[in-house]
């Protein structure tokens, strides 16, 4: 099964390391983030990849001719500014006959792939995205004037549930995605939801994007432990 890996965006709230490096290719540990994304796709015997690149994309293709891997990667220029919806869009040509798998190229967790696989085939909808609980960021309070009524403190289970970003679609899908401007997050997966077409797998376990330079320590503890 073929897995879309989006890695073309600036990663412009990571300025300390993407002045010089696209954000997939920030080290956690001794290996960039897109490797361990692509390692947890291997686990689960899905090898065959795709990769959108955009800014700076040369330093992650020339990473994977150095790195000796038994995976197959195609690497597909998508544009500077290209949305992410569009960068999906460019590589039409290559998803148009079978399911496939998309993700971004900051975010790790340890989701059971062949779960979500399984998952999307049971219900049989165009889009199946794997939902999460955010790290929680701050403790919550619940004031009557004053006065405090309610007292939490950090917990995930106080958050709502957000778009974890490992993905399962059909080729239909992509006739919804307009042009490079188009945003994935968006309109396409917004009418997806309006077509009852659009399912989540609830991921309970690890999850962990990389928007911050506060997510990349966090991450990087986290590993270490």
């Amino acid at each position: 099964m073929k897995v879309v890996i989006l890695a073309g965006g600036l990663g412009t709230r990571l300025s300390e390391y993407t002045k010089t490096i696209p954000k997939p290719m920030v080290k956690v540990g001794k290996e960039p983030m897109i490797y361990h994304i692509m390692k947890l796709y291997a686990k689960y015997g899905f090898k065959d990849f795709y990769i959108a690149l955009g800014y700076k994309g040369d330093l992650i293709s020339n990473f994977f001719k150095k790195k000796k891997t038994e995976w197959k990667i195609k690497f597909v220029k998508t544009g500077l500014k290209t949305m992410t919806g569009g960068r999906l869009k460019r590589l039409q040509k290559y998803l148009n006959k079978d399911t496939f798998m998309l993700t971004y190229g900051d975010g790790i967790s340890n989701v059971n792939l062949k779960r979500l696989l399984n998952f999307h085939k049971q219900n049989k909808k165009i889009v199946t995205l794997t939902a999460v609980r955010p790290p929680a960021r701050f403790g919550n309070i619940k004031l009557l004037g004053n006065k405090v009524k309610y007292f939490k403190e950090k917990s995930k289970l106080d958050e709502g549930w957000i778009n974890g970003g490992f993905f399962v679609m059909e080729p239909k899908f992509l006739k919804f995605i307009k042009s490079d401007k188009t945003y994935l997050e968006r309109e396409p997966l917004e009418k997806m939801c309006k077509l009852n077409n659009l399912i989540a797998y609830k991921h309970y376990d690890f999850w962990q994007c990389v928007d911050t330079k506060r997510d990349l320590d966090k991450l990087k503890k986290t590993l270490k432990n």
